[in-house]
């Protein structure tokens, strides 16, 4: 019985090698199928990203604040990445850097910061240039926030500085959680198309505004340039209705001391500072 036992053996475990054991065309076909499948993922996410610049190019043509246009770009891109945060920085003046628009708090429009706990948003400021940060966790540059990053789980960043005719005015700040997905080539590609969309929507809406308020006030200059028309004109009218109820008015003027005449000019002065006074409503 032993002989037998020890002869009936192989074959089980040869059965059970060729089950384990694939062709090298099962093989071939799992990796083209893997292939396939991470092709047609990029492709998707592609499409959703072209998808979210069409509807961040309607929303900011339709839009005139460039604060709501920020906080349009900072929600479009905070639900595009499924991101932990997401931000856009402004500078101005005095070396001044404000928050104006974020994804986890759109309540938040003119936030003064310490830059300094940025440290790859300063970095950003300085050299003009995209910083990406794949793991935050090990990069030497974040040492100083390493334990706040650690508390809030934080993966990757990227910081897009925003230009206007090659100055800094701003940043666009992305930041991942560790379980999202890592930024690859095409989505920092898309970035930096929102970054240039965030731009010249802010220059649009600096000019729309500047345009504004020169409307507003050449329409407050003609109004004044009007009720200075209507006071002169309501001036002489009761001027000549009073001239023409005296008698030899023409002799009398002639007549007239230069004391009488520096009068005459002094009143006309006075009169001129009255309509613009009434001028200024």
């Amino acid at each position: 019985m032993t002989d037998q036992s020890q002869t009936e053996s192989p074959p089980m475990e040869r059965s059970g090698a060729r089950a384990e054991t694939a062709s090298p065309r099962e093989v071939a076909s799992r990796d083209e199928l893997s292939r396939v499948h991470a092709r047609l993922a990029e492709v998707q996410r592609e499409r959703d990203q072209l998808i979210a610049i069409v509807e961040l190019l309607q929303e900011i043509s339709t839009t005139e604040h460039f604060v709501d246009v920020l906080q349009t770009i900072a929600r479009k891109l905070g639900d595009a990445f499924g991101l932990d945060r997401c931000a856009i920085f402004l500078t101005g003046e005095n070396d001044e850097v404000r928050l104006v628009a974020s994804y986890e708090d759109p309540s938040i429009r003119n936030l003064v910061v310490d830059i300094d706990r940025y440290p790859e948003l300063k970095r950003a400021f300085e050299t003009g240039e995209m910083v990406f940060i794949p793991d935050a966790a090990s990069d030497p540059t974040l040492k100083s926030v390493r334990a706040q990053l650690e508390m809030r789980n934080v993966r990757s960043i990227v910081v897009l500085p925003l230009l206007s005719q090659a100055t800094i005015i701003g940043a666009l700040f992305l930041r991942t959680s560790r379980d999202a997905q890592a930024f690859s080539d095409a989505d920092l590609r898309f970035c930096h198309v929102v970054a240039s969309l965030a731009s010249k929507a802010l220059r649009n809406a600096h000019r729309v505004e500047a345009l504004t308020r020169q409307q507003q006030y050449f329409t407050a200059s003609q109004r004044r340039a009007e009720r200075q028309r209507i006071a002169l004109i309501a001036f002489l009218r009761r001027l000549l209705d009073r001239h023409a109820e005296a008698e030899d008015q023409s002799a009398a003027e002639a007549s007239l001391p230069k004391a009488s005449d520096d009068e005459l000019e002094r009143l006309v002065a006075v009169a001129m500072h009255v309509f613009e006074e009434e001028a200024k409503g």
